[in-house]
This record gives structure tokens, sequence and C-alpha cells, in this order.
């Protein structure tokens, strides 16, 4: 293996029209190599991930990777030297949106697969089978986990809690930082609302506890009324704390109440059912120069399997797809559909200017030392997440999913609040993409988490689930570290534990989207 590695060029060209390339690994200065039929010497050293000139740039000239722009010359780059922030800037680029202009009519999988999942009475499955405390404010948070704490088993107590519960794979208190201070109407409570609906009906809860204060802008009450999950579940006790009596009598009335749950919940069994019930969060975080080119692309390949065997995938994080967007456009199965997704755009840039930014501000200080230069250059890797099918629509933040297939969903570009919202609009698993390494976990939905390269998942074996590194390395192709992907997204679904379970991670990342003026 070492001497095939050796023997690989030590750049990637990613479309015969850049004018960069990408360092397989570090390139010291003076390290030569042949691109496209010239000799190229690098003029400094280059970190792996990082790009390399292969042309003479004017300043003010496009810089091209994937085929796509992601930057212009801030001044004159040579042959050979190092392309990165000292040298890029950033520009608003027009394109050409082309509605459905590469629609292609999804090739449904001919054989069926299924999956071992949690068949619920309102015919949704679950992948999990958790019991949940909601909170509806910050002033009911150390409540709800304190009620959570009395079923956990402790390391210095021999006896588990859930011990004659054996099917229940645990209960979590999901809690958040809003809830009050805010207005009493608008799209801010409406988006906090809806989050904690989609997760009050998720269907990988067996049940749930709604605990509130009392005096809260978002009243327990209404909450439940506005987002029907008195319909959705009919055996739903609510709890304020003002109307209890104070933190301990309402600790000793949501255990009570939990207890009651807990033997039916513990009911709930795996049966076989359809991949058309598995809904997939597509999530990349702390990416570097490779996410475009391993991970990200070898979790496309999933995607289009999971889709072609009639489930769905949510892409988000809006301000990373900026640049990217009219790949998504070209493949809307509407012009209505892509229409919204420019609508996005154009809110960000006002939302971001308001506060004198820009969206080329999302680039993390992670994402530059990890070869990532620009926003045009992230974005671009990370929409191969979503694979090559159609787009079918685009969600509202915590909006839930009605059209099976490949969705977009508004968030933020930051982790937790974008995997919050994919799971309120019904993701059932969680795939996240690292080059950096990322310790995400998702409680109650099961998070993979795919290294982009190889030296990283060694250093941090004991948190990711997949090595896509092999694809740079030369071990591995793009195809098969899909299809690997895809067969583990399967077995986690059907109850295989990811690394951030095994961990005990997931509950602290719950983070609903603050939209509005904190008063």
């Amino acid at each position: 293996m070492e001497n095939q590695q050796n023997q690989l060029p030590p750049t990637l060209r990613l479309s015969p029209t850049d004018n960069i390339v990408v360092a397989r690994g570090a390139l010291p200065t003076g390290t030569t190599f042949v691109d496209a039929q010239q000799t190229v010497r690098t003029l400094s050293d280059i970190p792996a991930g990082h790009k390399v000139a292969t042309a003479a740039v004017t300043t003010g000239s496009a810089l091209r990777r994937y085929g796509q722009i992601i930057g212009f010359a801030s001044q004159p780059i040579a042959v050979g030297e190092h392309v990165h922030s000292h040298n890029v800037a950033f520009k608003e680029l027009q394109h050409d949106w082309a509605f459905g202009a590469d629609l292609v009519p999804t090739a449904f999988a001919a054989i069926p697969r299924t999956f071992e999942g949690y068949l619920r009475a309102d015919g949704r499955v679950g992948t999990r089978n958790y019991v949940g405390i909601l909170t509806s404010v910050n002033c009911s948070a150390s409540v709800a986990r304190m009620v959570a704490d009395v079923f956990r088993k402790h390391p210095r107590v021999q006896e588990d809690p859930l011990a004659a519960f054996p099917h229940v794979d645990g209960v979590v208190a999901l809690t958040h930082k809003t809830g009050c201070g805010m207005a009493g109407t608008g799209e801010d409570l409406d988006t906090l609302r809806r989050t904690l609906a989609g997760y009050g009906k998720h269907p990988n809860f067996a049940a749930v506890l709604v605990i509130g204060l009392g005096c809260e802008v978002n009243q327990v009450s209404e909450l439940v009324r506005i987002g029907r999950l008195a319909q959705a579940r009919p055996a739903m006790p609510t709890l304020t704390i003002q109307s209890e009596g104070g933190t301990r009598k309402t600790v000793e009335r949501a255990v009570a109440a939990l207890n009651e749950l807990l033997p039916e919940a513990n009911k709930a069994r795996r049966s076989s059912v359809s991949l058309s019930h598995l809904c997939v969060g597509l999530q990349c975080g702390g990416s570097d120069g490779y996410s475009g080119i391993t991970a990200n692309p070898a979790l496309g390949v999933a995607s289009d399997m999971l889709v072609r065997q009639g489930g769905s995938v949510i892409l988000s994080e809006t301000p990373e797809a900026y640049g990217a967007e009219h790949l998504l456009t070209r493949r809307a199965v509407s012009p209505e559909v892509g229409q919204k997704m420019l609508d996005l755009m154009t809110w960000w840039q006002a939302y971001v200017s308001k506060f004198g930014g820009n969206l080329d501000n999302n680039p993390s200080p992670g994402n530059k030392t990890g070869g990532i230069t620009t926003i045009l250059e992230k974005s671009l890797g990370a929409v191969a997440k979503a694979g090559s099918t159609n787009l079918v629509d685009v969600l509202k933040y915590a909006e839930p999913l009605v059209t099976k297939g490949f969705n977009f969903m508004d968030s933020p570009g930051y982790d937790p609040v974008s995997a919050t919202g994919q799971v309120a609009s019904g993701a059932n698993l969680v795939c996240f993409t690292t080059g950096r390494g990322s310790v995400y976990g998702c409680v109650p939905v099961p998070s993979m988490k795919l290294a982009t390269n190889t030296p990283m998942f060694n250093r941090m074996e004991e948190d990711m689930d997949e090595n896509c590194g092999g694809i740079v390395d030369g071990t591995d192709t793009l195809q098969a570290c899909g299809e690997r992907v895809f067969e583990r997204m399967v077995r986690v679904a059907s109850g295989e534990k990811t690394k951030s379970e095994t961990l005990g991670m997931g509950e602290a990342e719950f983070a609903p989207w603050p939209l509005g003026a904190v008063m």
C-alpha cells in the first residue's frame, strides 16, 4: 500500500479547466510535479489539502476549482505559488440559474431494500426508541435535566434505572436558551414552535413530556395547540413549574409521569420496513480542502442510492450553498422550487449585510487552516453531499418534509442549529462529514461521522464512523466508498450504534435557530 501511495501524483486536478490543483499531502518548497503535461515547481511550502497554481494568474482574474470560480486573484500569482487567503479575493457572482436544465428522471432501484425500524401508529418510522423531555423555555431547562438524570445510570451506582425497559434507548432532556424575551407573534416564535413540534412528533420518540415555567412567551398550552402535539401523542403529559408548586414537586410529578409512559414505550419492537421511510440529514462541519473530494461526494453517492430506494435526504446550511446554488436550481423540479432557492439567498445577503458582513465570512479559521479559502469554494464542495438527483422542494427551517427525495432546508451554517432543524423536519438519521474533526451527536437521531482524510481518522478514530480518506490515498474509489457509507446508513438505521452514541453525546447539541430580537 505504501508503494502504491508513493507512486501517486502529489496533487489532484479536479477539472480540465482548473488553474489550480490540490496537494494530496504536504509539499515542501521546490517540490516538482507534472500537471497537464507541464512541470510545476512549488515556490513555497504547501500544506496538505491546500492549492497550488498551475498557470500564471493576473490580478482580478478568476481562480477555478471543480471547473467553477472559487475567487479572484488579489495580486499576480505565479505557477507553483500557494493559492490561499493571502492572494485570493471574494466577489459576488452572477450565474445562469437555468431552472430544471439538468433534470433527469429518477432511476428507482429495481430491487427494494429494507431496514429494521420502529413503525409508529401514524405510519412514520423511527430509527431509535427514546422517551423525550422537551422544554418550552430555558427557565425549565434545569428541571428537565433533573428529571432525565433520575433515569440515567451513574458510574458509582450499580443499578440501571432503565433495566426494566431494555427496549428503550434512554430518557433524554432537550433544552434550549430561548422561549421568552421574544415577541409574542412572528417568525421567531413560529420557528421555535415549529422546531419543538417537529421533535414532539418525531418517530424516534416513543413518548414525550413537555415542561414549562408558566409565565413565558412560549406557553406550553399554545405550543401543544399550534404544534398539534396532542393529536400526534394522545398520552403526552405537560407540566408547568409554577402550577406544580416549584422545582421539587415538578420533578416528582414528571418522574411519576415518565414511569407511566415507559412500560408502553418498552413494547416497541423493530420490524422490516421500506427504505422509503429513511430520511437523512446531510451535514458537514470542520471542513477542509479534502471535503469536496472525498467524504462529501461519497455521501452524495450514498444519497443518490437512498433516493433511488424512495427515501429522502435533506441538505441545509444555506450560506454554505452560496456560490453553488446554480447547481441546485438546474436540478429543481419546477421554476417555483428553483425560485425558492434564490429567495433564500436574497434573504441571507440582506441578513448578513445588517451586521456589516457578507457571506464570505462563513469559512471558519479551521476551514481556512484545512485549505478552504472562500465561501464559493466551501459551497461547491458542500453541495456534493446531495448527490445528483432532482431537487424536489425547498423548506423553511424545521418545516415538515412532505415530498420524498432530495430536499433543501433553510438554516445557518452552524452545525447544531442546522441539524436541529433537519431533525425537526423529519430526518431520522444524520450523516456528518468532517475534515478537521467534529465530535457532534444528535439525540434522538444517530449521527454518523465521515472523515475526509486518513490522518484525522487515525487520530480521532474513537469519534469517526467511516474513513473516506482512501479516495485521496489511492486505496479507495468514490463509488466504493459511497456504497460503503450507504450500507452503514442501513445498519445504523437498523440499530447499529454510531461512535457519538457510544460516547453518550447528543443532548447538549439541541439548538433551535433564534431568529428575532432578544428583548
